[in-house]
């Protein structure tokens, strides 16, 4: 039996000695490799924080003392030691979450995969803690260095520095990257630090005399070594980054040696007040394809071989992320005032290409939505037209930034969503659910949902020709829908999909579930009811055209990716009632919930947003059993009005009761 598999939870680590500590270490790179490597996952972070995690629960007493991770994708390590080794069905139904999760341990406190906000949790439950007499236990934020680039770090380490006395360690995890790269000031004051040789040298010379003075020498060592690191730290001014905040600094520490780890993490747990202790890791230590992988040291991987790296079941389907960026790229050769914005992820969002092409016209801001939104408000002002590249479930931290700085102020953003919808096995905090039903509330704003890859590049353009409000385009995640032309488009732009006998049902279908409209309409035909299917492509505001097919037809069926509660289909509801269009209106979307990690498709199983379940739905309500039922076709065009939803216009003649059921 390996020495991994003995253990079961942290105190297990405690009676191992210095060699088979090093030994767990190899055995935990050894089965993340060969764990991740069949199911995918956050690799490259976690293989950094093997030792740091070992010394941390040989240290601090989780549960007792919480541990907090920011972001949650470095806690594999974390989950093995704490008696989680079943990585057969990571990020699966039924399998571990690709983050901390409260339901599977006792020992997960924090479950968002949202970054920068770990301090804010530390400063809370520390401070309560504090106040309610526990002063035995210590509170452990680990803190990636990519995150100090979100505003909310600082915000919390300034209230966390106006009160302290209390039990508060913060290690900052500097492998000088995020996703890629760390960008900003904050990032080349550390790597300053990382890569002086003055302070490597000092350091090693210090611990080289002590040692050879024998274990009465390196006690003395291991006393002041928290002196030490202070003293060597002024040669690289690192304290001076944290002497205004009246906050201990330890560090740098080599984040791969456990003696040293443990030492530090020791002076900091007796130290009484909150401190900093700055760690300097290897993003994929131990694995040569990681370390060599320039782009981002396998922060994220799918299915790969482990021997080599190599992805497997690579298809040559394009990206809907890759479409994206060769239309930024045509854009930018067109126009000089587009510019590209993103928060530390220039190679998930697409804007590498745009970045290597036109260098001086891309700004990586760090971890920090909220300012990206903003400045970009800013350059939309001094003349250029920006394009805000971002997942969607991390636009939900800049939405004041999108409704005052951005819309108040008419200016002219272009907001890119990728990962829009459901992502999968990612889970709750990365789906990207809410984008449709919170930014339909921005006055003025439009959004499109591309249904595919023709439509997604048509779509941006159409987007960034807005100068004089904010223009949305999402999609999801994963390979773009195959091709699907129209068969008509109107006036306003509404592709008309399909159309077949009467006008029985209109089906909306947003962006890429247009397809499942099709589908759904297809059934239709078998049971001989009528269809409509439309693509809206730009879903806010509403076109005329949905206003005047839905007076024509008898009932109205949106479907969307999102979140139904407050969605597409409930806008689609108040135009028509507002038009004076009585056509019942069913919104199929997303529970208002927070969903789980599975697959996509088991995900819109679950929500009933599969062909067989809506077209069985839509049969009982043209039979007029269950609600909403389908107007009789005798009322079917009583009031309907077109393009500005004021004039009045002829009815159409009414029709025959449907023969076809």
């Amino acid at each position: 039996m390996s020495l991994l598999e003995k253990v079961t939870g942290p105190r297990d680590l405690d009676d191992l000695s210095a060699a088979q500590l090093t030994q767990l270490a190899q055995e935990i790179r050894d089965f993340l490799v060969q764990n991740v490597a069949r199911t995918g996952g956050h690799l490259g972070p976690n293989l950094g924080v093997v030792e740091l995690t070992i010394a941390l629960h040989r240290v601090f007493d989780s549960p007792h003392d919480p541990f907090v991770f920011d972001t949650g994708h470095q806690s594999y390590v974390h989950k093995l030691l704490t008696g989680r080794q079943d990585f057969s069905g990571l990020r699966s139904r039924g399998g571990l979450a690709g983050y901390p999760q409260r339901s599977e341990s006792e020992h997960d406190v924090v479950e968002s995969s949202h970054a920068s906000s770990s301090l804010s949790w530390a400063d809370g439950i520390s401070r309560a803690l504090s106040l309610t007499g526990r002063k035995d236990r210590h509170v452990v934020a680990v803190v990636g260095d990519g995150a100090l680039t979100g505003g909310m770090t600082w915000e919390a380490l300034n209230n966390i520095t106006d009160d302290n006395d209390r039990n508060l360690v913060i290690v900052v995890n500097d492998n000088g990257r995020s996703y890629a790269p760390t960008i900003g000031g904050m990032a080349r004051y550390l790597n300053r630090v990382r890569t002086t040789q003055q302070y490597e040298s000092l350091r090693k010379g210090s611990a080289s005399f002590f040692r050879r003075l024998g274990p009465a020498g390196h006690a003395v060592y291991r006393g002041v070594r928290g002196g030490t690191h202070g003293f060597l730290s002024r040669f690289t001014d690192n304290a001076a980054l944290y002497s205004n905040l009246d906050i201990k600094y330890l560090g740098p520490i080599d984040g791969h040696d456990l003696d040293a780890l443990e030492e530090t993490l020791r002076l900091a747990k007796a130290y009484g007040a909150p401190v900093i202790v700055h760690v300097i890791t290897e993003k994929g230590r131990g694995y040569e394809p990681a370390r060599n992988d320039d782009a981002d040291q396998f922060h994220a991987v799918g299915r790969i071989d482990p021997a080599t790296g190599e992805p497997l079941g690579a298809t040559d389907a394009v990206a809907w992320t890759d479409v994206f960026a060769d239309a930024l790229v045509a854009a930018g050769e067109r126009r000089q005032d587009v510019i590209a914005i993103t928060a530390a992820m220039l190679r998930p969002t697409g804007l590498q290409p745009f970045g290597q092409r036109f260098p001086d016209r891309v700004y990586d801001v760090g971890i920090a939505e909220q300012h990206a939104v903003t400045s970009a408000a800013g350059l939309a002002f001094g003349g250029l037209h920006p394009v805000v590249a971002i997942y969607a479930t991390f636009m939900n931290r800049a939405f004041d930034q999108v409704l005052i700085d951005v819309a108040l102020h008419r200016a002219g953003v272009t907001f890119v969503l990728d990962r829009s919808g459901i992502t999968g096995p990612d889970g709750p905090s990365h789906h990207g659910v809410w984008d449709l039903a919170m930014l339909q509330l921005v006055p003025g704003i439009r959004i499109a949902v591309p249904r595919d890859a023709t439509r997604l590049r048509e779509e941006f353009d159409e987007a960034i020709a807005v100068g004089d409000a904010p223009t949305v385009v999402r999609f999801p995640k994963g390979a773009a829908a195959a091709e699907q032309p129209a068969v008509e488009r109107l006036t306003d732009g509404t592709d008309v999909l399909w159309r077949h006998g009467e006008q029985d049902v209109l089906l909306v279908g947003i962006g890429s579930m247009s397809q499942l409209a099709v589908d759904v309409a297809e059934r239709l035909r078998a049971q001989g009811i009528g269809a409509t299917v439309v693509d809206p492509r730009w879903v806010v505001p509403v076109q005329p055209s949905i206003v005047t097919l839905a007076a024509s037809h008898r009932l109205v069926i949106t479907i969307e990716d999102g979140i139904r509660v407050g969605g597409i289909g409930t806008r689609v509801r108040q135009v028509l009632r507002e038009a004076g269009v009585d056509t019942p209106v069913d919104e199929l979307g997303l529970p208002d919930e927070f969903i789980g990690h599975a697959t996509r498709e088991q995900i819109f199983e679950d929500a009933g947003l599969s062909a067989t379940k809506i077209a069985q739905d839509v049969v009982a309500q043209v039979l007029g059993t269950r609600i909403p039922v389908a107007r009789p076709t005798s009322d079917t065009g009583a009031i309907w009005t077109v393009a500005d939803h004021e004039q009045e216009q002829p009815r159409p003649e009414p029709r025959s009761e449907h023969q076809g059921l």
